[in-house]
């Protein structure tokens, strides 16, 4: 499970009240099934990987990874063979007699994981513990936790404010803002169903276009109109577009539901091109249409990549669009 928000959402108190490091002031936390709201955060059977990795700095990779163990009082033997399996399993076995200081961020919360997973805990708590990293072994490290989750089956709770870590990692996300549960689903779900505006914006880079559009019914079908063009609605959509006829909405389309056309056409959108960004296997434009500043993702494969002018003509491909209330910021279309 992995929380994500932006700061100050509650992620990180809401793992330090399941780690019972903070009280909670009201509800119930469950471990298992036993309500832990009572038990000392020594008792709770988490294991807590940190920002800081938190390691010892004058012991050893081998006495910080065995020092939880040996206070509570494990046999010796039970303590070695725990940290050479956990070692083996983090690829640090050749680090053992090393200190911290000796050692990358890299393999400095490889340790960290370590002395985690030696206590083979109910539940592994992660308080964004790849943040010190450089991007690639975030990568890295994300992979390997992925992978120590699928070997291990232990309940994994993960907090991060990148969303690229909730979308590769998570089993499911909960995506919070303010102190408030906005959506909890599988990343495929929170990506192409978003419960409402704030999460439709925060999944996704880069982020989902939004869009004011107004609802009209003409000739019997809803359509929306936008600046001096008029935008029609998905036949599963017309009865429930319908009923804001008059009002305003919010339409939301992500980058790559956009669409370069050679021609006009109904639903084409004039649009100024203000930037383009060559990126590998696709081309990242920043466009201007009746005050929107909108950003379409092309792929390079296509001629459109190549072919780009200051003026180019736009459609959206209203089947994947979505439609937010605009008071509520519910999802309409879903």
């Amino acid at each position: 499970m992995v929380l994500v928000g932006p700061s100050g959402c509650a992620k990180s108190t809401t793992l330090r009240m399941i780690a019972g490091l903070e009280e909670a002031a009201g509800g119930t936390i469950e471990i298992g099934d036993k309500v832990v709201n009572d038990t000392p955060a020594k008792d709770r059977g988490i294991a807590m990987v940190f920002q800081n990795y938190a390691l010892y700095p004058h012991m050893t990779v081998y006495e910080n990874m065995a020092f939880g163990l040996k206070m509570r009082k494990f046999p010796k033997e039970e303590v070695d063979a725990r940290v050479r399996d956990a070692a083996e399993k983090l690829e640090i076995t050749e680090l053992l007699d090393r200190k911290p200081k000796e050692m990358s961020g890299g393999q400095r919360q490889r340790v960290a994981l370590g002395r985690a997973m030696v206590r083979q805990p109910e539940v592994f708590l992660f308080d964004e513990p790849l943040s010190n990293l450089d991007a690639k072994l975030r990568v890295s490290m994300r992979v390997r936790i992925s992978q120590l989750h699928k070997q291990m089956g232990s309940t994994m709770i993960y907090v991060t404010h990148d969303q690229t870590e909730a979308m590769t990692m998570g089993d499911r996300i909960t995506v919070l803002k303010d102190g408030k549960i906005m959506q909890v689903d599988t990343p495929l779900n929170l990506y192409n169903r978003p419960a409402n505006k704030f999460v439709a914006g925060f999944i996704g880079s880069p982020m989902m276009n939004f869009v004011d559009v107004t609802v009209a019914v003409r000739d019997g079908a809803a359509v929306l109109k936008i600046g001096d063009n008029v935008l029609s609605v998905p036949e599963r959509l017309q009865e429930t577009v319908k009923q804001y006829a008059g009002k305003p909405l919010v339409l939301g389309v992500r980058p790559e539901h956009i669409k370069l056309t050679g021609s006009g056409g109904e639903d084409a959108l004039p649009g100024d091109i203000l930037v383009k960004e060559e990126m590998r296997n696709e081309v990242i434009v920043y466009f201007d249409y009746a005050g929107n500043r909108l950003t379409a993702r092309i792929a390079m494969d296509t001629e459109e990549g190549h072919t780009l002018n200051d003026s180019e003509r736009f459609t959206f491909d209203m089947s994947r669009c979505h439609l937010f209330d605009t008071e509520t910021e519910v999802n309409i279309a879903l």
